[in-house]
């Protein structure tokens, strides 16, 4: 079984199409979604009827949460905030739903996953060190557990002690856990704009991860049409 892990998609079609694409060219036998299927970028309805067509298991993102609710987003950062109160207005009553029920914490074959951390899903903390990490640990009950959240790929392993180690290629070793962020699809903060996501082969017991090239002119200039924020299509040129 070869399954892609993919989140973060934030709306952005092109970059979602061409992650799918590669997935399948991979050999991808099963899909899991990382949440945060909507926000910043121009294409929140049809990148979300693409995930729930799919029928693969999908987690709550914070941006799933705010395009789903009706409260004040006064408190967020005045560009996330304002792609938000867009996207809002582009999704149905029934897509809202949808992204309402979403769950925080799902376990899939052996693994979980999560959008943020699994010691408090719901406060949407960011993990960006070993440190932060370790406390994820200690709620964590399967030997993997992927999430996303921060837009960059990190592998944080534990055995004896928590270290982060390449999230290139990571062969899976007995006795260790993992917390494995798998990068973003739609907004990258690397320093690399290309699509990421990451593919597990179970029976091999490896993780790897993929960057995939896409039309981020089209995203760009739908950014702009739509009256989005244009630092939204300059920062995923960036990839930050």
């Amino acid at each position: 079984m070869r399954i892609a892990l993919f989140g973060d998609i934030h709306a952005n079609l092109e970059a979602l199409e061409a992650v799918l694409e590669d997935a399948s060219a991979q050999g991808v036998t099963d899909y899991v979604c990382l949440g945060d299927v909507v926000g910043y970028n121009a294409d929140p309805a049809a990148c979300l009827e693409i995930v729930r067509e799919m029928n693969c298991p999908t987690v709550k993102g914070n941006h799933d949460e705010d395009a789903s609710g009706n409260h004040s987003l006064e408190t967020m950062n005045p560009v996330a905030a304002s792609a938000l109160e867009w996207t809002r207005k582009q999704l149905s009553e029934e897509q809202r739903h949808w992204l309402t029920r979403l769950r925080m914490v799902r376990q899939v074959s052996d693994f979980t996953v999560v959008h943020s951390t699994l010691d408090q899903p719901a406060n949407w903390n960011y993990v960006t060190n070993r440190f932060d990490a370790m406390s994820n640990f200690s709620y964590q009950f399967t030997q993997i557990c992927f999430h996303g959240h921060t837009h960059v790929p990190r592998v944080y392993m534990k055995t004896d002690k928590v270290l982060e180690i390449p999230a290139e290629s990571v062969a899976i070793e007995d006795g260790a856990k993992y917390f494995i962020n798998v990068g973003s699809v739609g907004q990258p903060r690397d320093g690399d704009w290309r699509a990421c996501y990451a593919i597990f082969d179970l029976d091999h017991k490896l993780l790897v991860f993929r960057r995939v090239e896409y039309d981020i002119a089209k995203t760009q200039s739908k950014i702009i049409a739509a009256g989005l924020p244009p630092m939204l299509a300059e920062r995923i040129g960036e990839g930050r």
